[in-house]
């Protein structure tokens, strides 16, 4: 459970991005269902991609059945393929992914990553440039569930190793392996507006 200090700093909706597909890990699912289940105790509103799959429906429903005000926001041409979830609080039809994720970036007061494939990494990528431009400053957590997201969080080393990013880029993500530590670890996210970036000119 959140300790008694995190509650209050809370973010009113957090935005999940996570995988349309189950993945191979059961506990990746049981993952999904915890996440929707603190969110519904906690009081705090699940955006998502809207779909009733995978990890992303399991997330929904989870936070459903606690009581959750749950929003899903997706396009048009995915209401069958993602088979749209039928019982949201609020689905948000929209015409394309760049609407799809402008939408959620502005109904979420933070964003949580679990498992997911190429999708789940666009939208994290995109959350996690905008913070670094300094756009917004909004707390991104990654739940490393079973070590899943290890690669990726060598992959953002490197890029900072590489001369690419600034050191203190990978301030702007918080990589948790436990479910309890996601709120704790929303509340002590640094929220400057991003650091002045270096430039190579030529």
């Amino acid at each position: 459970m959140p300790s008694p200090t995190s509650v209050s700093t809370n973010p009113a909706s957090l935005c999940v991005f996570c995988g349309a597909r189950f993945g191979v890990d059961p506990a990746a699912r049981d993952t999904a269902v915890q996440l929707g289940a603190l969110l519904a105790s906690e009081g705090i509103t699940l955006v998502y991609g809207g779909g009733g799959v995978g990890l992303m429906g399991l997330v929904a429903n989870a936070a459903l059945a606690g009581g959750a005000t749950v929003i899903g926001v997706i396009p048009q041409f995915l209401l069958k393929h993602e088979a749209g979830h039928p019982d949201l609080t609020e689905t948000v039809v929209v015409q394309t992914m760049h609407e799809r994720k402008l939408q959620m970036f502005e109904r979420s007061d933070a964003f949580v990553v679990l498992p997911g494939g190429l999708g789940t990494l666009e939208e994290f990528f995109e959350v996690l440039s905008w913070r670094t431009l300094g756009l917004h400053s909004k707390p991104i957590v990654i739940i490393d569930q079973g070590g899943y997201w290890q690669p990726l969080a060598a992959l953002l080393r490197g890029v900072v190793e590489g001369g690419f990013a600034e050191r203190t880029h990978l301030d702007h993500v918080a990589f948790v392996s436990d479910l309890e530590d996601v709120l704790p670890a929303i509340a002590a996210m640094p929220r400057s507006e991003g650091f002045e970036k270096r430039l190579d000119r030529v």
